[in-house]
This record gives structure tokens, sequence and C-alpha cells, in this order.
């Protein structure tokens, strides 16, 4: 017998623990899902948690309670593909000894939380917290694009620059020229 598979285990969650509590953000898709989405989290005990679907909070992807979910990993500098590993999603009850472990931790992390100090309170109420529990070994890399269609989204691109306002900058720096008595540099 060789020590080979125990040595790759080992070397797999040092990879997915290391490159999970440095991004800032990971890309989650749960098994009913089509599209990755980022989310922010906190890796707490052997796992990712995270926080939302509650109002103010982020949406979470179709995660059920024992469900299954993949989670890619961008490097904090990069932003390129580190590591994609499998997860089991579990929903932790609010007031469990593991739902307030995790909840401490997420406050800590939590940017602009609204509501403050009743934040935890207020989780427990409406949102959902998870704790995403690595069940394998590291995916290999993609090969090919892994380019998506984005997401739909109420948001809109500007509209069209108006014929005239190229001119109307124009005019409006030769003004200063005149006022300044010296030519305006870039």
């Amino acid at each position: 017998m060789t020590s080979e598979p125990p040595a790759q285990a080992l070397f797999d969650q040092a990879l997915i623990e290391e490159a999970t509590k440095k991004s800032g953000l990971i890309w989650v898709r749960g098994a009913e899902a089509s599209a990755a989405r980022p989310l922010w989290h906190v890796w707490h005990d052997g796992a990712a948690c995270l926080v939302g679907d509650g109002p103010g909070e982020q949406p979470l992807p179709a995660l059920t309670d024992g469900g299954t979910a993949e989670v890619a990993v961008r490097s904090k500098d990069k932003g390129g593909r580190l590591v994609t590993w499998p997860a089991t999603a579990h929903r932790l009850a609010p007031g469990s000894a593991e739902w307030e472990a995790a909840v401490a931790e997420l406050k800590g992390k939590r940017l602009n939380a609204p509501g403050g100090e009743e934040i935890a309170a207020r989780w427990a109420r409406e949102c959902t917290v998870l704790r995403l529990v690595p069940t394998g070994a590291v995916a290999p890399p993609p090969t090919g694009s892994l380019a998506e269609p984005p997401l739909p989204t109420p948001a809109t691109t500007r509209a069209p620059v108006p014929p005239a306002l190229p001119r109307l900058l124009a005019r409006r720096r030769k003004r200063g020229q005149r006022l300044s008595g010296r030519p305006d540099t870039p």
C-alpha cells in the first residue's frame, strides 16, 4: 500500500482551505442553478459560511439543505480561477451552536451592515445562513471557454453620446483658453 491517496487528499484539503480563506469572493453554482453567483463568505471551522436571501443581503443560488454545489475560488490578486471544489450545503438553524459561531464570524466581515448590533437577530428572522462543506477532491482545471451570458438585470447601459456634445466640450475648452490667456494643455 502506498500513502499517495491520503497525501493527495491532505494537499487538496489544504489548497481548498487556504485559497478560500484568502479570497474575498467565491463563485457558487447550486445543483439546479445554471449560472454561478459571486458570494462573499468567511472560512470557519472547515467550511465556507454564507448569509443571504434576506432584505439587503446577497441572493444565494438554489442551495437546499443537504444539496450539492460547485465552488470556484478566485485569486485575490489576479482574479483568475485558483481551484474548484465540490461542496454539500448545510442550512444552520438559528440559535444553534453552529449558527452562533458562524454568525459571529460573518458579522465581523459584513461591510456596511444595516442594523449594526441587531444584525444577528435580523439574520435569524429574515435570512439563511449556510455552510458549504468540501466533499471531495479538487476538480481538474476547466478546458475551453467558461464564458456565460450575463444574468438578467433591470440595470441598463448609458445612452449614446449626443452628437452635439463633442462640439459643446470643444467650445468650452476654447473659452477657457481665451479667459486665461494661455492654451490648455492636456
